[in-house]
């Protein structure tokens, strides 16, 4: 199993949530974060200065079975992205185990 965490611009939550419902990971969590951006430079809009320091973002947790975390790496990847500074960020975490309090499940059966 693996934890995929996602930091994603606020504008796309709700396009990546549908598609990953249509791909069933239907359980997973988010949580408003803000970070700084690496880019030392902040890009112009209409002739003024964005700043891509302190940027509000959502910071989405999903574990999935190995043999499912290409395919919802992929769906985040397609619906997250703008091409624009600040899209945001992947990372892969391994789990070592995890249960299901209800039913004291463990393991795959547990997500």
């Amino acid at each position: 199993m693996k934890k995929i965490e996602a930091i994603i611009r606020k504008s796309k939550l709700e396009n990546v949530r549908d598609a990953l419902h249509e791909i069933e990971v239907n359980f997973f969590t988010y949580w408003e974060v803000s970070g700084i951006g690496n880019d030392k430079k902040s890009p112009l809009y209409q002739d003024v200065d964005y700043n891509t320091h302190d940027i509000a973002r959502y910071n989405i947790s999903i574990v999935v079975t190995d043999d499912f975390v290409e395919e919802t790496i992929n769906i985040i990847l397609e619906h997250a992205y703008t091409g624009k500074v600040g899209d945001g960020k992947i990372f892969v975490i391994p789990i070592e185990e995890a249960y299901r309090i209800r039913t004291i499940e463990n393991g795959k059966s547990s997500l």
